[in-house]
C-alpha cells in the first residue's frame, strides 16, 4: 500500500484585518457569561492556534500575549495567567507548524488537543502556585471541545482564502 499524497489547495494571500476580526470575535466570545461553566471551548486558544499554524509569520507570541493580558484583565484572574499560556500555545503552533499542514484535519485536531491540554496545564499550574485549589478534572473538557472544533475552525477561517472552483483555460496554475 502507498501513500498517495493529497493535492494542496492554492490559497490566497489572508488579510491582517481579517485575522484581527476573528481575534476580536472570539474574544468576544469569550467575555459572554456562559464562560466559566465547565466544557466551554477557549476560542481565543484555538483561533490563536489556528493562525499559529496557518500564518505563523502573521501572528507571534507578542499578540499572544498581549491577547493573554486581555482576557486576564477580562476574566479578573491572576494576571499573566492567560498571557504565559497564549504564548507558549503560539509559540507551540508556530513550531508545529509545518508537520501539521502535512496531515488531514481529524489528525491535526488530534496535534491541537495535546498543545491545547498543555496551555491548560500550565493555566492550571500558575494558578496553583498562586495557592488556588485544583479545578477538577472537568476543567480539562474544554480542549477536547475545541480539538472536535478544529474541523470547522479550519474550514470556516481558511474559506476568505480559497481560490474560486472555476476552470480558466487562461489561468496558468
Amino acid at each position: 500500500m502507498q501513500y498517495e499524497p493529497r493535492p494542496q489547495r492554492i490559497l490566497l494571500p489572508v488579510n491582517p484585518l481579517f485575522i484581527g476580526f476573528t481575534l476580536a470575535c472570539a474574544l468576544a466570545f469569550n467575555l459572554l457569561p456562559w464562560r466559566d461553566l465547565s466544557g466551554m471551548p477557549d476560542l481565543v486558544a484555538l483561533v490563536l492556534a489556528f493562525w499559529g499554524v496557518h500564518q505563523p509569520r502573521r501572528v507571534s507570541v507578542g499578540i499572544a500575549f498581549l491577547l493573554g493580558i486581555v482576557m486576564d484583565v477580562a476574566n479578573g484572574t491572576l494576571l499573566g495567567q492567560h498571557a504565559f499560556a497564549y504564548a507558549v500555545l503560539v509559540f507551540t503552533a508556530n513550531a508545529l507548524s509545518r508537520r501539521l499542514l502535512w496531515f488531514p484535519l481529524w489528525p491535526q485536531a488530534m496535534h491541537v488537543l495535546f498543545v491545547l491540554l498543555g496551555s491548560q496545564m500550565l493555566m492550571v499550574a500558575v494558578r496553583m502556585i498562586a495557592g488556588s485549589t485544583f479545578p477538577g478534572a472537568l476543567y480539562f473538557l474544554g480542549s477536547l471541545i475545541s480539538a472536535v472544533l478544529w474541523p470547522v475552525v479550519t474550514m470556516l477561517l481558511l474559506a476568505p482564502q480559497r481560490r474560486p472552483e472555476s476552470v480558466d483555460e487562461n489561468r496558468p496554475i
